[in-house]
């Protein structure tokens, strides 16, 4: 039986000069579980989305409470648009979960740009430890959605119009495991498993950056009215457009 070439390193790659060999590194192609990729290299919305509130079953390890993502209908005439509802007062998710928004905002990025991290400080009542009052809400028998002090901190409850966009979350709550999650959405102009709703507890730090060459529109509610203390920045660098480093020191010469 011959040889796989493949399985060689050094045969297969014996054209090139030493220092290249060297330099060399091979992609790796296996695919990871979902829950690996869901916090490292990202996953299509699609695959992680519920029709109930919580995370998908198997996630549970992986899903950041109080974290939503859930699936989105998208009604398109290819001739004339598109169709696409955000949320009812009388059912879906954010009546399941006791979501209701004080104000709805809308927001364009530019293509090759991104936002965050963005996060929100999280309320906690007199009485309990920091610790005592997430166990309350997220630990192995979570409270009731009623006890979620949504007018008291800013929850965030996200919907994408246009583009495509890749989003970040990382729990930075006391106490809480440290969990990431990575994942692709697509805007109602591409209707597909992509179209999800997304809702963002306090205390979750966020990013987002365009995922393709169109500009993204997205439209938002918090549970809570726009309150400038409670926007918290984390590595939000990229956020700034600073001038070239010649402008930069050309303007200072003549201070």
């Amino acid at each position: 039986m011959s040889k796989d070439p493949t399985s060689d390193k050094d045969t297969l790659w014996r054209g090139l000069r030493p220092e290249a060999r060297a330099a060399l590194d091979i992609r790796d192609y296996t695919r990871p579980d979902l829950a690996t990729r869901l916090r490292t290299s990202g996953v299509e919305a699609g695959e992680i989305a519920t029709e109930v509130p919580g995370p998908k079953p198997g996630l549970e390890s992986a899903w950041i409470p109080g974290v939503e993502i859930f699936t989105r209908r998208i009604f398109q005439q290819r001739h004339r648009g598109w169709f696409g509802e955000f949320a009812r007062l009388t059912e879906g998710r954010l009546h399941d979960i006791g979501l209701k928004p004080q104000q709805w905002a809308t927001a364009t990025m530019f293509a090759g740009t991104a936002k965050g991290f963005h996060i929100h400080p999280p309320h906690i009542p007199a009485g309990f430890s920091i610790e005592e009052w997430f166990q309350k809400l997220y630990g192995t028998v979570p409270a009731s959605y009623d006890e979620r002090p949504y007018p008291l901190e800013q929850w965030d409850a996200m919907f994408f119009i246009q583009g495509v966009v890749e989003f970040l979350l990382v729990d930075e709550r006391v106490g809480m495991e440290r969990r990431i999650m990575r994942f692709i959405i697509d805007g109602d102009n591409r209707p597909g498993a992509g179209n999800i709703g997304l809702v963002i507890p306090s205390g979750v730090a966020h990013a987002l950056r365009c995922g393709s060459t169109q500009d993204v529109i997205m439209a938002y509610g918090t549970s809570t009215t726009f309150t400038p203390p409670f926007e918290g920045r984390i590595a939000a660098g990229v956020e700034q457009c600073p001038l070239p480093g010649e402008w930069q020191a050309y303007l200072e010469g003549g201070a």
